[in-house]
């Protein structure tokens, strides 16, 4: 049961009863306690704004590169992982964390390569020690157009 203390102490009084199976006896006790809660704004919303196909020479043609411009509101990222999975969202083919560091304004490009053709559900999620958001795409990479 909880309520207040008898003395000028406005601290709520926790006393509890527990059961012994071994003698049936009841143990109580009684204290006071104290807690505090920190709240963090974290990061509230992902947006990827802009998916862009690049251009890589010959010898680099084996996988198609396409950067992702991302920005979020709220607290500031420290880190963004990428997770490829197939056009269901279901299956995933691949995840990429990175540690990220973000001055004043949420505004990143994140590039990441496909070895083949076809269409991938990319999720992208930032995160903070206390938060993570995530934003998703369907693409289409057609070796090295997108």
């Amino acid at each position: 049961t909880t309520g207040p203390s008898s003395d000028s102490d406005t601290s709520p009084t926790v006393e509890s009863v527990e059961d012994n199976p071994d003698g049936g006896c009841h143990i109580y006790r009684n204290g006071y306690y104290e807690s505090s809660i920190d709240v963090v704004e974290g990061i509230l919303e992902v947006n990827i704004i802009q998916m862009t196909s690049i251009q890589m020479t010959e010898s680099q043609a084996e996988n198609s590169v396409v950067d992702f411009v991302v920005t979020c509101q709220g607290s500031l990222p420290t880190d963004v992982c990428t997770v490829v999975s197939d056009p269901t969202c279901q299956v995933s083919k691949s995840v990429v964390c990175d540690p990220v560091v973000v001055t004043d304004e949420c505004l990143l490009t994140i590039r990441r390569a496909f070895e083949e053709p076809g269409t991938y559900c990319i999720n992208i999620t930032l995160g903070d020690d206390s938060s993570q958001a995530l934003a998703s795409a369907l693409i289409s990479v057609n070796g090295g157009e997108s």
